[in-house]
């Protein structure tokens, strides 16, 4: 099956603000759904909704520029200034054809001797080199003229694609995929809850919003769509058979992704996922009772602190794996733009910088712990998530010449990334007896204290906490400091990624069993261990009065951690554990109308501030059980240890004449 794809290009002056939309009109011959509805079933959405109605409003792929359908359902694009952006990338396609494609130049990847950063390269007028697996022909460049209603004249560069079928057969009857089995009460509610808060735009579900209490007059920004919340929604939905949701909301925020650098510096960087997005629909300026709908992306403006999100680009790249094998829909991590997509992303992360580990250097805030918990540096909870992206992608990205660089890149920053976490983060009692003998001021490249870390920094609450058998990797790790936290979703990463060693992985699930009353207790699990408390807690979180001691983030159980503490049990042979901890959530959930989070040391208050029906709550209770019962599908999510990696250094010091980096001995300690 031949695909056409049309790219749109077009220079005018950036705007701040990246918006996409689709207009609806009576002409369509329905009625258009509101951006807020909440589709109860999927299926009926796709039967109810006219194919041209549907097509053209999904197919219309944007950025910065107003889409409309003609009454004879040509497609048109017309701009206006004040959304212009200085790229427009369109995709078009046609009843009953192949996908529509979105391409954007070249970005040439160069990656210096032993270097494990690349710099994006975009060349502003060519569109020639567009890599496609299995060397695709390209034909050459057309320009049409294309004449809307209003008489704005627009050139749009053609360019045919001669490519493969989409794999569709995976993504058909998935809404009408039923269980074999009859579903407890808890298990219906939660999944009534989970459709009624599925988003629609253009007539097609898009995504989840983050929390659906109808009693909440201030939702702020929960009801928007959160890449990082939405993830355990695309599981629920892809072990559910119900594939069409997770493909919409990968193409959509794909294409609210930040592609231009500006000089303003409240632009979002090249290759930027936003935080979350919002349907809004606005009337439509000289039309009768005619309305669209906008795809309106946060990237950090609006929440609180004005972070950028780090973590939104690694899961969206984390889940379109996901998508992949759960589906086998192979054919849409193979499409032009999303290879685009991974690039610019992997690009951003990737790019030299200032600092000399190979973990990437944040601000508080960056993460799901999005307030000031003093995190700032390499948290582990990014460096895992980054570490599984970076495996994603080079399973994912197709190699040829415009992308073995990248995938060289992916292969170093993965070995270094590592053995710097093996080595460097990981405790238990043999290693807090080596830091508690640490010598200090060590100048030498033989140090055996690389970060001058002072043993006194060793908390007092460690000594009698870390049990004889297991360890856990620290919060974080910067000169002269050692964040001795134990945080939940960064070590449960690194058993699913195989960040960690095997017996490092089992150590993690020793440490959390034989301390189950203080990082379960009554309800799972502890995003952090301990909390910060009196003194340290006003200085380190500036008296954050949504972090006191053992609530939110400074202690509080989340209920949506339990997924990804199943899927590390299934890995590592210990699903009784999850179980345990399963039954025990089970038991309040419903009750408590699934709160976003719980307060006190053992989890046993509804969060003060917790949102109720909190949508990634009920989909990771969802995904857990699902797993639980299909292990097998849980065997797609994760990944086991690359030996490959181990025998790649990209340590440069072998060339100076300097002494050998450590790492074969080290090697021979931690792989046992």
């Amino acid at each position: 099956m031949n695909t056409s794809s049309c790219i749109g290009i077009s220079t005018m002056k950036p705007c701040g603000r990246i918006l996409s939309s689709c207009r609806k009109s009576s002409i369509f011959g329905a009625s258009p759904l509101k951006s807020n509805h909440s589709f109860h079933h999927l299926s009926k959405l796709d039967s109810n909704t006219p194919n041209h109605y549907r097509l053209y409003c999904y197919t219309s792929q944007i950025l910065g520029y107003r889409c409309g359908t003609h009454p004879n359902r040509r497609a048109f694009c017309f701009s206006e200034l004040n959304w212009g952006q200085a790229r427009v990338f369109t995709s078009c396609c046609h009843v009953g054809r192949g996908r529509g494609v979105s391409v954007i130049a070249n970005v040439a990847s160069d990656v210096r001797n032993h270097s494990t950063s690349v710099e994006a390269h975009v060349n502003e007028k060519s569109f020639e080199r567009i890599y496609v697996q299995g060397g695709l022909s390209v034909k050459p460049l057309v320009i049409d003229r294309v004449e809307s209603d209003h008489d704005v004249i627009k050139e749009e560069s053609r360019v045919e694609v001669n490519g493969s079928n989409v794999n569709t057969n995976n993504l058909k009857g998935l809404n009408e995929a039923k269980d074999e089995r009859e579903l407890p009460e808890i298990e219906k509610e939660a999944w009534k809850l989970l459709r009624n808060a599925v988003v629609g735009y253009c007539g097609q579900p898009v995504g989840t919003l983050a929390a659906i209490d109808p009693a909440d007059k201030q939702p702020l920004n929960y009801d928007q769509v959160f890449i990082r919340d939405f993830v355990p929604s695309a599981l629920a939905f892809l072990l559910k058979g119900e594939g069409e949701i997770v493909r919409n909301f990968l193409l959509h925020t794909l294409q609210l992704q930040s592609w231009e650098k500006t000089v303003d510096c409240y632009s979002p960087g090249q290759g930027l996922m936003p935080a979350s997005f919002k349907v809004r629909t606005v009337p439509l300026e000289g039309s009768n009772g005619g309305f669209e709908e906008v795809l309106d992306p946060d990237f950090g403006e609006s929440a609180i602190g004005r972070v950028a999100p780090v973590d939104s680009g690694l899961w969206w790249i984390i889940l379109l794996r996901a998508y992949g094998k759960i589906t086998g829909d192979y054919a849409l991590q193979e499409r032009v733009d999303v290879q685009t997509g991974i690039r610019l992303i992997l690009n951003l992360c990737l790019t030299d910088g200032f600092d000399m580990f190979p973990t990437l250097l944040v601000t508080d805030g960056s993460c799901m712990i999005d307030r000031r918990m003093g995190i700032h540096g390499h948290p582990l909870e990014i460096q895992a998530l980054f570490y599984s992206a970076l495996r994603c992608a080079r399973e994912m990205l197709i190699v040829n010449d415009g992308t073995k660089n990248l995938v060289a890149a992916i292969n170093n920053r993965l070995s270094a990334l590592s053995f710097h976490i093996r080595e460097y983060y990981w405790v238990d009692m043999k290693k807090i007896n080596e830091i508690y003998r640490y010598k200090t001021e060590e100048y030498s490249t033989d140090a055996i204290n690389k970060f001058n870390i002072y043993p006194d920094q060793i908390p007092t609450w460690l000594v009698d906490w870390i049990p004889d058998e297991g360890g856990y990797m620290i919060g974080n790790l910067q000169p002269a400091h050692m964040d001795f936290r134990f945080f939940t979703l960064g070590n449960l990463w690194a058993i699913v990624s195989s960040l960690g060693t095997p017996k490092q992985n089992e150590g993690i699930l020793n440490l959390i069993e034989a301390k189950w009353d203080d990082l379960v207790a009554d309800m799972p699990l502890k995003i952090g261990y301990p909390a910060l408390e009196y003194e340290e807690w006003r200085i380190i979180t500036g008296s954050d009065p949504k972090n006191t001691p053992w609530s939110y983030h400074n202690g509080g159980s989340w209920p949506t951690l339990l997924w990804q503490f199943t899927l590390a049990c299934i890995k590592m042979g210990k699903p009784e554990l999850a179980k345990k901890a399963v039954d025990l959530a089970e038991k309040r959930l419903s009750l408590d109308h699934w709160p976003e989070y719980y307060d006190t040391r053992n989890g046993r208050f509804i969060g003060k501030q917790s949102r109720l029906y909190q949508t990634w709550t009920i989909a990771g209770f969802l995904t857990s059980k699902m797993l639980l019962e299909n292990p097998e599908k849980a065997s797609l999510l994760f990944w086991e240890e690359d030996y490959e990696l181990l025998e790649i250094c990209v340590c440069a010091l072998t060339k100076s004449g300097r002494k050998k980096c450590s790492r074969g001995a080290a090697r021979s300690q931690i792989l046992v």
